[in-house]
């Protein structure tokens, strides 16, 4: 393995070199490309479709990977599918990719300013990632065939070892490419150049052996991973694919078992069932728990502030305090506003009104808030919305995490009301609570004179210490834009959000 000593010679390395390089082969830990296949097939496709390209895969390993079986697979994933609502190569896959990397091709990979990518997979499966993480300037992909805005499920018949003519610091220049120095797997590669990769660099760069090779660390990405949807929450490969249809007949009955003890139990007794059922539930309060619940002396009652990580943040924050709890939302459905055990307030987005709302629920009793505004997967707090800090002084910072092993408990672009359903279908879910003790006087609006955002980024910083996560400035709207492509306003109706 000679990478080490190619990034040395970075300094070297000509401006107007650009590298070509094979996605697959360079980059990717895994030698194969069904895990990525299921995640379309699964997300995009649906349960129904995954469970038919799994029972395809000993015809598709027969047939080689790189040949008919990924036209089988391209067809069994992409077939019937909506060409304008696929967002799984955007939304859903990059996730995947950068767990995948190998951290040793990937600073080889970075030691050029200019990249061209080829790869196996279809262009709308990999080229955001690529542009965005990695900052290729063009990628040599097939394109897939529509009809009337719907996948055919086959390829494209032009050339797809061509590049379209493109602009590199003001300059293009045709060049030819072989595959001698193993860079790429394809026979000729044509693309747009202001200068000849150097072979020894190629062979420094990707001569690795991928059996002595690392998976590239969170640390070393290139851009921060805050935003992915799906529901899957582990790598789809042959092996743990059998494992997931095994427990899914069993992980329905358990989460049909557990959502009906949730929500016709009173919290008292829902709670040691449901960890009896295999759920987890870790909670730590401050020494003095007398400042946490409601004293008929005060004129209103605690407010709750925690981040956001599934809509059942509420539910287990009242289960651990043993009492019932008001929350308020923004968005919810009509199936999870009807079933829930506590008192849901939906808002309206109008600072006014909802200010009025939450300062009479307090009247009435505690309430909690997820000033985030929408649920975050990654280890990063959202900018929170500092709204709440208007209200009150008796504010009360709750730290939470969540760990699944098999779905997330969340989306952007699916069924809200399968949220709850997703998070119970896990064998094993587990929440962290953290209650952080009531804010100091002197760090709130009423008896500190902060201002209402000093006083929001104050209780953010809070929960990120206590969680180890790090605070953003991105909020609800940049999450919808990323991965659904809206606003995530929807209709009130409507249960897709």
């Amino acid at each position: 393995m000679r990478t080490s000593s190619f990034v040395q010679k970075k300094e070297k390395l000509g401006n107007n070199e650009t590298l070509v390089f094979d996605f697959e082969g360079t980059l990717l830990q895994s030698t194969s490309l069904f895990p990525y296949f299921m995640l379309v097939a699964f997300e995009a496709g649906g349960i129904l479709r995954s469970v038919i390209l799994f029972l395809s895969y000993p015809l598709i390993w027969l047939l080689g990977e790189d040949q008919l079986g990924l036209n089988i697979m391209v067809f069994l994933c992409f077939f019937g599918i909506r060409k304008d609502t696929f967002r799984t190569g955007s939304a859903v896959l990059p996730k995947f990719f950068l767990e995948d990397i190998r951290g040793e091709g990937f600073e080889a990979l970075m030691c050029y300013e200019r990249k061209v990518a080829t790869t196996q997979l279809p262009r709308i499966m990999v080229e955001n990632f690529l542009k965005d993480y990695l900052g290729v300037e063009a990628v040599m992909a097939k394109e897939l065939k529509s009809f009337r805005g719907f996948f055919m499920g086959g390829y494209e018949k032009k050339n797809p070892n061509k590049v379209p003519s493109c602009k590199i610091n003001g300059g293009t220049t045709g060049t030819n490419i072989n595959n001698s120095a193993g860079m790429v797997d394809r026979n000729h590669v044509e693309f747009i150049d202001q200068g000849q990769v150097n072979q020894e660099s190629k062979e420094d760069c990707l001569a690795d052996d991928k059996r002595n090779c690392h998976v590239l660390s969170r640390e070393k990405y290139p851009k921060p991973l805050i935003f992915h949807d799906g529901r899957l929450a582990f790598m789809p490969t042959l092996a743990s694919s059998l494992v997931l249809f095994v427990w899914l007949p069993f992980g329905l009955f358990l989460c049909l078992v557990r959502f009906t003890v949730g929500i016709a139990l009173p919290l008292n007794l829902s709670a040691p069932i449901l960890a009896f059922t295999g759920t987890r539930t870790t909670f730590s309060r401050p020494q003095s728990t007398g400042s946490l619940v409601h004293s008929e002396k005060k004129e209103k009652g605690m407010l709750y502030v925690c981040n956001h990580r599934t809509l059942l943040d509420p539910l287990y924050v009242s289960s651990v305090l043993g009492k019932p709890l008001f929350t308020v939302t923004y968005s919810l459905s009509r199936l999870s506003e009807t079933v829930s055990p506590i008192k849901t307030i939906r808002l309206t987005r109008d600072r006014e009104k909802d200010r009025e709302k939450m300062d009479k629920l307090l009247s009435l009793g505690n309430l909690v808030v997820c000033p985030e505004g929408t649920t975050c997967r990654e280890p990063y707090l959202l900018r929170f919305s500092p709204l709440f800090a208007e209200i009150t002084a008796n504010i009360i910072p709750v730290a939470i995490d969540v760990k699944v092993s098999m779905f997330y408990g969340t989306t952007a672009s699916g069924y809200k009301c399968l949220d709850p359903f997703f998070h119970f279908l896990n064998p094993s879910p587990t929440y962290t609570i953290k209650f952080l003790g009531m804010l100091p006087q002197s760090q709130t609006c009423q008896g500190g004179g902060k201002s209402k955002i000093e006083v929001a980024n104050f209780v953010q910083k809070e929960i990120c210490k206590a969680l180890g996560f790090a605070c953003t400035n991105m909020t609800r709207k940049d999450k919808y834009l990323v991965l659904a492509g809206n606003e995530g306003i929807s209709a009130r109706n409507n249960c897709h959000r």
